[in-house]
């Protein structure tokens, strides 16, 4: 078996929605079932025939090719197997993903991984604002698994994260971290204003210096034992975190933040 292959003919004015060709809902389909199924693109529905080239049969093993900004909802509550793109994804790229491999090789747009539930999504470009975060009117954002970017991510990363790991290469925009209630956010660039706004509790992990508010309270430097054992679960994952053992040997820790809880910290590499 090969890859189930989803080549993109020529990109379209109009978004599409590409939430049903995930893994566990093409199961066991024939290539002749997943040409008939109809995507939504703008008002119209065009079956994937017409959007894309189909080769390859192994469902649990998803790439698409071609792939441009306007392709939203890749890899909507992915449950097993690898998807991987091979360009740009659009808006809510992973979202409330519950297990599996979910790669974009490229850029994303708005929400990648929001509300995710496990799993390993990895964007080796940059992100849009509210990674990992809350969809508008709920309060739980991200619940487990691991993200890794690349790039930079917008703002508002983490917004309101339940629990799991985020890495971020590059930079992270403002209010990072912000109302988030567990889970550890790592940053190996800068961030931006507003950092940790409003935290409960978890970890924001940083490898530059940053400008918190008056509501977090330094706390001291410290040398902390969980550290090691955190940079070296990182060792398996393609990415500079993975040589990373060394790298918090001893840390500037800020509590905060005070108007809220008080039971989050940032920690910032000495």
């Amino acid at each position: 078996m090969s890859a189930l292959t989803l080549t993109l003919k020529q990109e379209t004015a109009q978004r599409v929605d590409m939430s049903p060709l995930v893994c566990h809902l093409l199961k066991d389909k024939a290539v002749a079932d997943i040409a008939a199924i109809e995507l939504q693109n703008g008002k119209r529905k065009v079956a994937v025939s017409e959007l894309f080239d189909i080769t390859g049969d192994d469902t649990q093993n998803i790439i698409i090719k071609n792939s441009f900004a306007k392709l939203d909802f890749i890899g909507k509550e992915l449950a097993d197997g690898c998807m991987t793109v091979q360009g740009d994804a659009g808006a809510y790229f992973g979202i409330s993903m519950q297990s599996g491999t979910l790669t974009a090789e490229n850029n994303v747009g708005l929400y990648a991984a929001c509300e995710m539930k496990n799993g390993l999504l990895t964007i080796k470009g940059d992100t849009g604002d509210f990674l990992g975060a809350a969809l508008p009117g709920n309060k739980q954002g991200m619940k487990g698994g691991t993200v890794l970017v690349k790039g930079n991510a917008g703002q508002r990363a983490g917004d309101h994260m339940r629990r799991g790991t985020m890495l971020i290469e590059g930079n992270a925009g403002d209010y990072c971290g912000s109302r988030m209630v567990a889970g550890t956010i790592a940053v190996m660039g800068e961030t931006g204003r507003f950092l940790g706004y409003a935290m409960q509790r978890g970890t924001l992990l940083l490898w530059r210096p940053a400008t918190l508010s008056a509501t977090f309270n330094d706390c001291g430097s410290h040398t902390l034992a969980f550290l090691p054992i955190l940079f070296k679960s990182f060792a398996q994952l393609d990415s500079k975190f993975a040589d990373s053992n060394e790298a918090f040997n001893r840390v500037q820790r800020f509590g905060g933040d005070m108007a809220e809880k008080g039971r989050a910290e940032v920690l910032i590499k000495l």
